[in-house]
């Protein structure tokens, strides 16, 4: 047979490094031996090579496999990572994430906990449930001891995932979801809002019906003891869901899921109530599940018509989602999954989640505002028309392979689901008839797949791919990037560069402008029909935000993994509201995330009635010594933008008051970080020694460098003058809380939250750990679009 001649890939030079880092296989030396076009070619022949379990002889697998070649390298679809990272290769674990069950025992604890350990070896995330644990104080009659409650257990999951390393390409990442009615439920929302716990776990809450019913008419609601289900307590709904609003607003979590709407659309009740999620909550999973996924990169189904008018390819995006759904059922068909418990519940159930990417891009290239009612009905048209196709292919794998085996009793077994669920909702792209004569084939030829789509995050996929993250508006249109020795390099959305030139408003002064300000809503120069259009996650309101996950979840079989964003001033009530227009949307879930909110740290200060004259700063003939840092400060991290990027300031405090000041910038590297970071150092000297903070913020006031910048609050003369900014802005908030800055409130402990400040996450920090670059928060995780680094995918 005539070998395939593997055409050179469309990929930008940032795609190809970041395949270099994280996909190529590697010598024992670390270099790549292998290309791009390797890679594409080993995952395409390896998923092909499933048809032949179904009689396929070798040139029609062969002619598959170059489809799947085609497809990928034409950039129209990605698999997720570990299919392009493990396809073809000794490990052959092809999945991204799986749900274990926790059951009430100390030895089904442990055993859970080996099998995590497993999984995050082989590359996966796990989610689970620990509502199933009784709570802490009750009593084990084996033993006659007390229970510790299922967040003492969490930390136990925690450190083990810390152990494990996976192979320098993915790190362990866990989903910890506790139902709002168990008894611990306080505990369990509290347990990350100091920051320094759990910092290997997304936690959501697990809302109910009765308890959103009970919150909106501002009534208790019960609490259930896990194991008896009888009633143990009453709350306050309301106050409860102030508590889950306040953790949110401070640090982005726990986010919610609502899981009796989870459940309503469970395809296999008759096997188990959907309990957890994976780790970034778009995949409800029973235990032993695993998620299968890929997306569609939307940006690439647009064609001219004959008028020269931009539409879109909806026969291309037919083509594409039928062979998309094929690859992840032969995924299933070749994975090698890490326990037989998991290759068995797969096999039975074969849940596929094919989502998209490039929404934001392709909303670019139509001209059309994400934050408008035309870009919410294209969604829900774009997002019926690939559910369905999928679909419809489904059907066509069980004629030729047979229905998932739990098909009997699903959802979909002699039923019209199709057609009840869709009727009067069409988005006017495929009419309720053929639903309904999509469930008469269902009835006649089973369907192979209990679910077929799932928006899930595409992080460094869609990097490879060129395209903008899942269904995320653009997080930013120009920034500046670190390249070595602290060199930039200014990077330029492509579709905004297009456009800015065709109009003729590009220039470099107008980009850099645009890079600082976050966004081109504001920026003289460009016109108002761009501004318009090419919009960022923070000019969306957070209405927008919820209606366009709705528009995409109402034909998306599990769920939107997408993050609302929020300004940093923006309010609890405002995250408030945003719940409550989720559950009214009948979204599954929704991640909250305020701009800044996991960069700082509220301030904590412990004093004590006595002080050491050895902590003070000390005179000896004329000469002031700074007292020693202590071992121990709190402090807050207040972001403000210069001429050369965000700055990140942290203030310090001990039992003494203020006692340094760090200063970092938003790139790693260069003058510029230098200099911030040795003006911090001498303004700690300063203030260890006893220099009032009002004599230093005297001194760097007004100091100018040759590029100002215009921040929230005013001009930004230089990165002194910004550093004195921040101190003096967050001197006026603390001294307004009743807080002394130069002498610390002695006696019983104090404690503050600064208006602009929340808890630290320790697990996401303002930088990229690998390279030092700024994340992105967004489809429900971190993503670096410097060197690729992802929690997720």
């Amino acid at each position: 047979m005539t070998p395939f001649l593997k055409e050179q890939m469309d990929l930008t030079e940032n795609a190809r490094t970041v395949l270099a880092k994280r996909y190529l296989r590697k010598d024992e030396n670390g270099q790549p031996v292998e290309t791009a076009e390797d890679l594409f070619w080993r995952v395409a022949s390896t998923i092909a090579d499933g048809d032949k379990s179904f009689g396929l002889n070798e040139e029609k697998v062969q002619t598959l496999a170059e489809e799947f070649y085609r497809f990928m390298a034409n950039r129209c679809f990605m698999p997720n990572s570990p299919t392009l990272m493990n396809a073809g290769r000794e490990l052959g674990q092809l999945s991204a994430c799986f749900v274990l069950p926790i059951e009430d025992s100390l030895e089904a604890i442990f055993e859970t906990i080996k099998n995590t350990a497993i999984i995050h070896k082989s590359g996966g995330g796990t989610g689970f449930s620990f509502s199933r644990l009784r709570p802490k104080n009750d009593i084990v009659k084996t033993t006659m001891g007390v229970s510790s409650g299922p967040v003492s257990f969490m930390e136990v999951f925690n450190a083990a995932t810390e152990a494990v390393k996976q192979g320098g390409t993915r790190r362990g990442a866990n989903m910890g979801i506790l139902r709002v009615d168990h008894p611990d439920i306080l505990d369990f929302i509290n347990a990350k809002f100091d920051g320094d716990r759990l910092n290997n776990f997304n936690i959501s809450v697990a809302i109910t019906d009765v308890f959103m019913k009970a919150v909106i008419n501002d009534q208790e609601y019960e609490l259930f003891h896990p194991k008896t289900k009888k009633v143990v307590a009453k709350m306050r709904a309301k106050e409860v869901y102030d508590i889950i609003v306040d953790h949110a607003w401070r640090n982005g979590e726990p986010g919610i899921v609502f899981i009796d709407e989870v459940n309503r659309y469970n395809p296999t009740p008759h096997v188990g109530d959907i309990e957890s999620t994976n780790p970034c909550g778009e995949v409800p999973l029973l235990p032993y599940e695993a998620c299968n996924l890929g997306s569609i990169n939307l940006s690439m189904m647009v064609k001219s018509n004959e008028n020269g008018q931009l539409e879109i390819d909806w026969d291309k995006l037919a083509y594409t989602t039928k062979l998309a759904s094929h690859f992840l059922d032969n995924v299933i068909v070749v994975n090698n999954y890490p326990l037989p418990e998991i290759t068995e519940m797969v096999d039975a159930n074969r849940k596929i989640g094919l989502g998209v990417m490039g929404w934001a891009d392709l909303l670019m290239i139509m001209n059309i505002p994400y934050n408008s009612e035309e870009g919410v009905k294209l969604a829900a048209q774009m997002m019926e028309f690939i559910d369905y196709h999928s679909k419809v292919e489904s059907i066509e794998l069980a004629k030729q392979r047979g229905s998932f085996k739990n098909f009997k009793g699903s959802i979909y077994d002699n039923k019209n689901f199709l057609y009840e669920k869709y009727n009067g909702t069409s988005a006017g792209i495929i009419s309720d008839e053929q639903w309904k004569n999509l469930d008469e084939d269902i009835k006649t030829y089973g369907i192979r797949n209990a679910t077929t789509t799932c928006i899930a995050p595409t992080g460094t996929i869609s990097m490879i791919a060129g395209a903008s993250g899942g269904v995320e508006p653009i997080f930013a249109l120009a920034f500046i990037r670190n390249i070595m020795d602290g060199a930039e390099l200014l990077e330029v959305n492509p579709y905004l560069e297009k456009i800015a030139r065709e109009k003729d408003f590009y220039s470099e002064e107008v980009m850099k402008q645009i890079s600082y300000h976050g966004s081109v809503v504001g920026v003289d120069g460009v016109p108002e029909e761009v501004q318009q259009v090419y919009v960022t996650s923070h000019d969306i309101s957070p209405a927008w935000h919820v209606k366009m996950q709705a528009a995409f979840q109402l034909h998306t079989d599990n769920a939107v993994s997408k993050t609302v964003n929020f300004c940093e001033d923006a309010t609890r009530e405002q995250i408030a509201e945003t719940y409550m227009l989720a559950f009214n949307s009948k979204l599954k879930g929704t991640t909250v995330y305020r701009n800044n909110s996991r960069f700082g740290q509220a301030m904590i200060i412990k004093a004590t009635d006595t002080r050491t004259a050895e902590a003070s700063a000390t005179t000896s003939h004329g000469v002031v010594t700074p007292r020693e840092r202590p071992v121990v400060t709190y402090g807050v991290t207040d972001k403000i933008q210069t001429g050369c990027g965000p700055l990140y300031v942290t203030i310090n405090v001990d039992d003494e008051g203020l006692c340094e000041v760090f200063a970092r910038m938003g790139k790693s590297g260069g003058c510029a970080t230098s200099q911030a970071e040795a003006t911090g150092r001498m303004i700690s000297l300063s203030l260890r020694a006893g220099v009032e903070v009002d004599a230093i913020i005297s001194q760097l006031t007004g100091i100018r460098c040759p590029s100002p910048a215009m921040a929230k609050g005013g001009m930004v003369l230089s990165c002194s003058d910004a550093i004195a900014k921040v101190l003096e802005r967050n001197l006026e908030k603390l001294n307004g809380l009743g807080i002394n800055t130069q002498e610390c409130i002695t006696g019983a402990e104090k404690a503050c939250t600064p208006l602009n400040s929340s808890k630290a996450d320790a697990g996401h920090c303002p930088e990229c750990p690998e390279c030092g670059q700024m994340l992105e928060f967004g489809e429900g995780c971190v993503l670096c679009k410097n060197c690729g680094y992802s929690k997720c995918s």
